[in-house]
């Protein structure tokens, strides 16, 4: 499967984005979908995931309240919206499917995840 992150750019502070991932190759119907994220000189960090059929959510503290993760399942497609964005927000932003299928706990460990996107950088200003 190949994941195409996008819609990244820059912002603001207080801005919003949405950003895209769509998976093309293979279905990921069946796979939760995580976003991590990775700033300059800092270790990949969990963001938001959602389960295979999008009844399920878990964000990280620091963008709870302030992002929805969803899912488009016939266009095979997570969105991650991100209001009131913030300077420290500034990362790349990845996509992941998850290497385990449908009522399996969702993760923040990016050892749970098979498959990457590549990437869509966001970049938030003062």
């Amino acid at each position: 499967v190949q994941l195409q992150a996008s819609g990244g750019g820059w912002v603001q502070t207080g801005g919003s984005l949405r950003l895209s991932c769509a998976a093309s190759g293979r279905t990921v119907s069946s796979r939760a979908v995580g976003w991590f994220r990775q700033a300059p000189g800092r270790e990949r960090e969990f963001v938001a995931v959602i389960s295979w059929n999008g009844d399920r959510t878990e964000y990280d503290d620091s963008v709870q309240g302030r992002s929805t993760i969803s899912r488009d399942i016939s266009r095979e497609t997570v969105y991650l919206r991100m209001n009131s964005l913030r300077p420290e927000d500034t990362a790349v932003y990845y996509c992941a499917t998850s290497r385990y299928t449908y009522t399996h706990p969702l993760s923040d460990y990016p050892e749970a995840y098979a498959a990457w996107g590549q990437g869509t950088q966001v970049t938030v200003s003062s």
